[in-house]
């Protein structure tokens, strides 16, 4: 090994992508050591990481190429020893100015004046934080004026971020592309108006805000005609760059705030909305009419309280049929459709805004490959027989739909395209219904998961690809919203 030619080593380790195969292979010689070191452009450490200056002086001595680094503290204990600080991360920067990507997660012992020292990075392009504690909106001007490459930007849990200085300024700048902000108590949604310019060239946004107890109940009354979607002159921005929008557990009300993102957005093709307070078929009719390129749209709906008058007051979700109809005309492209509704019951179907005649029409308007019905306490039997026409729909998944039976599984069959199925917590889909799936021979792959009247026998040989489980897991109680918002 040590004969054949350093250009040879190195081409061998180019085709080897698995880290700890090259972790194993660097140890099998001094050459193969140091060629493994030079050419690494990616890595991640945590707990192993010995973070005293010579001990980091070494490593980024055998890492002198790298351009991706991820540092990531989750789950560390004192017992793990210590953790990266100030003076590590200095270390690091030194050695690696020419770094493109950073992510610094639950690192708790660096703080701002650390941070500062990232501007020294000229070429940093992407910078996610993910509960760093010590960190405020100081150091992250810091970072905003010093990296003038940065055009990704994460923000997870940091709790202390929250004067929006470093937002206006990387507004007036206009380089980020991607800019995502969840968990931060001390940024809201109303901040994001200050972005300005840095909306035209913005093509992925995702804000959360961070979650209280009272999330999950109706709040105070939504007047539906109180807010018209399609008056957008007093916000003077454009975001037709923004690709990719996904906004979840906002307060809105009337003319405030990030809805009026749903009406500018012309180049979106990817939508998630979830648990959106006060958002109403307006806003979705002028989304429709402006995005005609939406290829996916997520939403995760839960029960609000909405009135045309002070007399009459209903609670059920935000939107109606109306803004089915408005999709189906407008957003011929749609492919990907995902509709949750949360602690909707299924002896009150009024609950849910959609119907489904509405539904159906939507259905058969676009071209759907994927769609996902959770809770969707209004489609039944007679829907599926409906589905079964559809031209594109390769995956099937429904989640807590107690009204499809076993006759309506019975209609699969007949449809051209379907190859991937999933059934969770259905409870009225037995063995019986099951069967005829595998005399159908058309399923690729088939998850069964908490549907008490299937069994394992039930469920084997149905498809070339079988996952079955009795029990719920915790994945499958956060989808059907049970307790986590």
């Amino acid at each position: 090994m040590e004969d054949l030619p350093e250009a040879l080593l190195t081409e061998i380790l180019k085709r080897i992508t698995t880290t700890s195969d090259l972790n194993s292979l660097s140890l099998v010689s001094k050459q193969l050591y140091k060629i493994e070191g030079n050419q690494r452009g990616a890595i991640r450490v945590g707990f192993g990481l010995c973070t005293a200056t010579k001990a980091l002086t070494s490593f980024c001595t055998h890492f002198p190429n790298l351009q991706k680094v991820e540092i990531d503290y989750s789950g560390w204990i004192p017992g793990h020893g210590k953790q990266l600080d100030n003076k590590g991360l200095s270390v690091f920067s030194s050695h690696y100015s020419s770094l493109i990507d950073l992510t610094l997660s639950f690192c708790s012992c660096i703080d701002d004046s650390r941070l500062a020292c990232l501007a020294y990075c000229k070429t940093l392009v992407s910078l996610r934080l993910n509960s760093a504690p010590k960190i405020t909106s100081v150091g992250l001007f810091s970072v905003a004026v010093g990296c003038t490459s940065l055009s990704a930007l994460h923000l997870v849990d940091c709790e202390k971020i929250d004067t929006v200085e470093w937002l206006e300024y990387l507004g007036r700048d206009g380089s980020l592309e991607e800019l995502v902000v969840k968990n931060c108590q001390g940024i809201n949604h109303h901040d994001f108006l200050k972005f300005g310019s840095g909306w035209m060239k913005l093509q992925k946004f995702e804000f959360e805000r961070k979650r209280d107890t009272y999330d999950c109940l109706p709040g105070d009354v939504v007047y539906d005609s109180s807010y018209d979607a399609h008056i957008m002159d007093i916000y003077d921005f454009c975001c037709e760059s923004l690709k990719d929008l996904r906004l979840a557990h906002i307060k809105t009300w009337p003319e405030v705030g990030l809805r009026v993102l749903l009406g500018k957005c012309k180049g979106l093709e990817k939508l998630v909305l979830e648990y959106v307070h006060a958002l109403n078929d307006n806003d979705m009719i002028a989304l429709s009419r402006s995005c005609s390129n939406l290829k996916s749209i997520l939403l995760r709906l839960n029960l609000q309280r909405y009135s045309s008058d002070v007399s009459y007051c209903e609670t059920r979700t935000s939107f109606t049929d109306n803004s089915l109809y408005a999709l189906a005309l407008n957003c011929r492209m749609l492919q990907t459709v995902d509709l949750n509704f949360t602690r909707c019951s299924p002896d009150w179907p009024s609950e849910i805004g959609f119907t489904q005649e509405g539904f159906l029409v939507l259905v058969q308007s676009c071209p759907i490959r994927v769609l996902v019905l959770n809770n969707a306490n209004f489609f039944d039997d007679e829907g599926m027989k409906a589905l079964s026409s559809s031209p594109h729909l390769e995956t099937l998944e429904l989640i807590l739909c107690h009204a499809v039976t076993d006759a309506g599984i019975r209609f699969i069959a007949h449809m051209p395209c379907l190859s991937n199925l999933s059934l969770r917590v259905c409870h009225y889909i037995t063995d019986v219904g099951v069967a005829e799936l595998g005399r159908a021979h058309k399923l690729e792959s088939l998850v069964i998961e908490y549907c008490g009247e299937v069994s394992p026998q039930g469920a084997q040989g149905v498809a070339k690809s079988v996952h079955y489980s009795k029990y719920s897991s915790d994945a499958l109680m956060k989808r059907i919203g049970l307790g986590i918002y």
